[in-house]
């Protein structure tokens, strides 16, 4: 018998299987840099709801470890976070394994983690305001009716025409109340570690707005813009250093499929039929919304920067976003800690460019063979990406609100979308369509040997002369016309180039022959 006695006191002193958990409630500091929605249509804006792009997030956090194994906690990632990216460094005895944590605390998922449990239901009557508890078991889950089991026997939650709420004595294990990343780490000795948390996390994006203004010279505009960030996440990221990187990523994974959101269960109540059950009585309606605050005078409204006047803006721009290259990308870092709020956005100043000079032109494209009608050209307002042309800085994909000063008010007078734009790129800004060129495009004599004479007509109701383009979309080899053929080319397309004068027009002969 006492050759056991060892064995015992071995088992005796052996640690419990639990092992001790460390909690990390929130990142010392934190950095997110946002990649844009690969999927966006260039100079596409931000859709709401889940966001399409993502972001790399890297917090650095200080922990107290035991000796020996335990399970370190990170609360508060983002829960778009994808785990299998997840990179823990800096821990003394590294990582043996880890975990997403997606039982998130609800309604439904405390009343679910208590089934069978003891539970103190309060109710209070509304005659007397007297508040009274009463032990009960909790013997149904979220879905359908909850169902308890008290000194008088089974009823339903809030079905007793009273106020009534279940007290509950703890959390359920496993449940937490923000998502979490659990790793198993084992450290030599007792101590503090500073450990750094990268990991990629989907519902994230980002865009550029952008403002001109054109100058009373009428050539020149001074172009403004943001650098507008998305976060459709329910976790924020205080004073973070914020990034946002251009150009098209090359993504091979499908992070939808690897980062699964935690969701939480709905809690659906209803009542047993009446006369059944300990109380029969249907709960009352509920009470109508309180009505809503009047606004205080004084009180702060937030406005779009495409309608903040110049001056507003500049005085709001302390800082402009800096621009780095990375790899074939480009990155937009902010100088300052910024909060990337949840479900919110944040927006920073990109670029400030003055006396950008500019060109309008007026725009039309058209398949050779579509001819016989009046047109409507586009207008768009052409710059050179270079740095006598005053830019010469990579131009983000986003939209643009163009203003014009008229007597003492600024206005709209049109809004388009930017593609990305390297240094050195030609940039046509279109901003909407034209009512005062018109197009016409007419067959003008009867067709003779099977060919068609036509003839484009452009009218000019400005008071000041028009640039226009005319681009023929049209197949070399489908006999076209030597007169179209001897046009320069512009974008791929030739183009007839033509000043229109003031209260003019100008006309185009060329000949189609027609398709057999």
């Amino acid at each position: 018998m006492r050759r056991w006695l060892p064995l015992l006191s071995i088992v005796a002193a052996s640690p419990a299987a639990a092992q001790p958990a460390v909690t990390s409630l929130a990142p010392d500091s934190v950095s997110v840099s946002v990649f844009r929605d690969p999927d966006r249509d260039e100079g596409g804006a931000i859709e709401p709801g889940w966001l399409g792009g993502f972001a790399l997030i890297s917090e650095k956090r200080t922990v107290d470890l035991p000796a020996g194994e335990s399970t370190l906690r990170f609360e508060g990632v983002a829960e778009g976070m994808i785990a299998v990216s997840a990179i823990v460094t800096g821990l003394p005895g590294g990582v043996v394994q880890k975990n997403r944590d997606a039982a998130l605390l609800s309604p439904a998922s405390l009343l679910d983690g208590s089934l069978g449990n003891r539970v103190h239901v309060r109710r209070t009557d509304r005659a007397t305001g007297k508040v009274t508890e009463d032990e009960a078991i909790i013997r149904s889950g979220p879905q359908g009716a909850v169902v308890l089991q008290t000194a008088a026997g089974f009823e339903s939650l809030r079905c007793t025409g009273l106020p009534e709420t279940i007290v509950y004595d703890g959390v359920p294990a496993g449940l937490t109340a923000k998502p979490t990343l659990s790793v198993t780490t084992r450290s030599p000795a007792a101590q503090r570690a500073t450990v750094t948390l990268t990991y990629l996390s989907t519902g994230f994006d980002w865009a550029s707005n952008y403002v001109a203004r054109v100058r009373d010279d009428g050539k020149t505009l001074d172009l403004f813009a943001w650098l507008t960030v998305a976060n459709s996440n329910g976790e924020s990221f205080a004073d973070a250093g914020l990034a946002a990187i251009a150009g098209t990523l090359n993504k091979v994974s499908d992070f939808d499929a690897l980062a699964e959101r935690p969701r939480t269960p709905p809690l659906h109540l209803s009542c047993f039929p009446v006369g059944s059950g300990r109380y029969g009585v249907p709960p009352p309606p509920p009470p109508p919304p309180p009505m809503a605050a009047p606004m205080e005078e004084g009180m702060d409204i937030v406005v779009t920067g495409a309608r903040m006047k110049r001056a507003e803006m500049l005085s709001a721009v302390s800082v402009v976003a800096s621009q780095e290259d990375l790899g074939d990308l480009k990155l937009y870092r902010v100088p300052i800690p910024v909060t990337v709020a949840a479900n919110g956005q944040k927006q920073v100043a990109l670029l400030v460019k003055d006396r950008v000079p500019f060109r309008t032109i007026y725009r039309l494209r058209m398949d050779v063979g579509d001819e016989g009608r009046v047109l409507t050209p586009e207008i768009l307002l052409r710059m050179q990406n270079k740095y006598a042309g005053g830019l010469g800085v990579p131009l983000p994909s986003g939209q643009a609100a163009v203003f014009e000063q008229i007597g003492d008010q600024e206005l709209l007078v049109g809004e388009g979308a930017m593609r990305d734009h390297a240094v050195g790129e030609k940039v046509d800004l279109v901003i909407g369509e034209s009512s005062q060129i018109l197009v016409d495009v007419e067959n003008y004599v009867e067709p003779k040997n099977g060919q068609h004479d036509y003839r484009i007509t452009v009218t000019n109701a400005n008071r000041h002369a028009a640039d226009f383009e005319f681009g023929f979309d049209a197949d070399d080899n489908a006999g076209l016309d030597p007169r179209i053929r001897k046009l320069p080319r512009r974008d791929g397309l030739l183009t007839w180039v033509v000043r229109v004068p003031a209260n003019g027009s100008k006309t185009f002969h060329y000949r189609m022959k027609a398709e057999d």
